[in-house]
This record gives C-alpha cells, structure tokens and sequence, in this order.
C-alpha cells in the first residue's frame, strides 16, 4: 500500500445556465457588460463611459421634445423608383426590407413640436431605413421640414445620420443637397434660426449640406462626420492621417462644428441656443408710453 495513496474526488456536472440573448451589450469603451435595459433607459448612452450607441428617430423625438407635442407630418411622402435600378434585388424590394427592419416608412420623421415650450419644426434622420442615405423622398420631407418652420415663423432642427446619397436614385438623389440648402437660405433670409445636430455617422452629401450649414452646430460625442470614408482619402492623398481624423472632438478643435453635446443634455442646451437666438424676437420689449 502507497504512503500516499490520491484521494478519490467525486466530479459533479453542471449545465451552463443560458444567460438571455440581449440581457447585457458589451461597452465599446471599457468591455465591461452592462444591462441593456440600463442603457435604453438611458437614452442608449453607457451610463459609466457615456459611449452613445444609435438611437432611433422615434425614439430621439420623445425624448427631445414636450410630452405629447409633435405632430408628424409628410409621413406618406415615400421613395419611387425613378431609374427603374436593379441590382441583386429590385430597388422596391429593397425599400419593403428597410420598412420591415426598421418599422419607418423613410429615412427621416419629421414633424411639428415644441421643446420647453418653445415651437420647433424638426427632421430627424434615422440610419436603420437604408443607411439614413439621402434619397429623392428624405430630401422632400427635410426641405417641407424646413419651409414649414419658415411658414410657422419658428425654429429648424435637423438630427443628421446618414452614409451619404442614395446611389439607387441617382442624380435625382444628388439634387437634395442642392434644394435643401436652397431652403436654408430661405430660412436664414427671413432671420429664423438654423440648429444642426450631427449624429454617428454622418456622411457623403448629407455632411456636405444641411448638415454642416446650422447657425450653430451641435454634435454628439465620438460622432464619424465627413465627407469621404478614411481609407478613400488615405488611398488618394497617400497621406497618413491623423489621430481621431473625422470624430466630433477632431472636427470641433479645428473648427467645423461649434458644441459636443450628451445625448442627456441636449434637450436642455437646444432650449438655452433656441432662448438666445430665437425668442427674444417672438417677446419684444414693450414699447414706453407715450408722454
């Protein structure tokens, strides 16, 4: 008999207990997991790094403007199939998909509401319809966003998300930068304001419109904003890019965009931009009697 004889252990098989799909989403910052549900109460912002995920239109607006105030209007002004363009799929079946997936009609909700009180006439882009691209429809909508603030003699917001032109529209895609910013210069000649907010990402023809032509330009932290994607300018220039190169923070220190904002202080700072520039005007100071 060995003087050290191996004790006998007695192994005990366990199942994994199934953790549910969802339950928790990984913090793109610092990998920990945290509670979906903590998130979405959150306006999809990480409560510890403040990592903004995306966040619909739908949901953006009810939490943006006053508790049963916005009137959605154009929801019927959906996109055509003008070229007839085929590809792997039909440029229609493609539409239905994105209708599907993401339950909107289009890339943008736009509509009539008011933040603190204050008349607002928004657009608010959404990256789930076709990768918010800017097509023949979303363009319409933004530009009769636009012409019922001036209308409405009161202020525009524009919420940007979006891959750029819609290819399957071609030209007639293309032609939205041209008549939207046409209707902000309508706009700024009545002496209305103008906020843009840029949100992750923001790209192609939208960035070289409307986005970037607010009287103040507010955008989210660690937004993607640019024209062309990195790889195709490091392709063409041959030149290493800088750190951060296209991020809200790289384009603030250089000048394109005025503020960064929290998702959760944005409805806040919007009302304080809007009090300064707009209402002032609607309140005038009563004139002094007359002697």
């Amino acid at each position: 008999m060995s003087h050290f004889d191996k004790p006998t252990y007695t192994v005990r098989r366990t199942r994994k207990k199934d953790i549910p799909h969802g339950l928790y989403t990984k913090d793109p910052v610092t990998g920990d997991a945290v509670f979906t549900k903590e998130i979405e109460d959150n306006q999809m912002v990480v409560p510890l790094s403040g990592h903004h995920f995306p966040i619909g239109a739908r949901e953006r607006i009810a939490k943006l403007v006053d508790e049963g105030t916005f009137k959605e209007a154009d929801a019927a002004v959906r996109s055509a199939d003008p070229l007839k363009f085929v590809d792997s799929a039909t440029y229609p079946a493609r539409l239905q998909k994105y209708e599907k997936e993401s339950g909107l009609p289009e890339a943008v909700i736009c509509g009539l509401g008011k933040i603190h009180g204050i008349p607002v006439s928004l657009a608010v882009m959404d990256f789930r319809f076709c990768g918010g691209t800017l097509g023949s429809a979303a363009g319409e909508k933004i530009t009769r966003a636009i012409e019922t603030a001036l209308a409405q003699r009161c202020p525009c917001i524009i919420f940007s998300t979006s891959g750029g032109a819609r290819m399957q529209e071609g030209i007639l895609s293309l032609m939205q930068m041209a008549k939207t910013s046409a209707a902000l210069g309508r706009l700024a000649a009545a002496g209305l304001p103008y906020i843009s907010v840029v949100t992750h990402p923001t790209t192609g023809g939208v960035s070289a419109s409307y986005a970037t032509l607010g009287d103040v330009i507010l955008a989210e932290p660690g937004a993607l904003i640019g024209f062309a994607g990195p790889r195709v300018i490091k392709d063409t220039t041959k030149q290493t890019l800088p750190a951060g190169f296209q991020t809200a923070e790289f384009l603030l220190k250089h000048g394109l965009i005025d503020q960064i904002v929290s998702r959760l202080e944005l409805r806040d700072r919007i009302r304080d931009l809007l009090q300064a520039l707009h209402v002032k005007r609607l309140n005038p100071a009563p004139a002094a009697p007359q002697a």
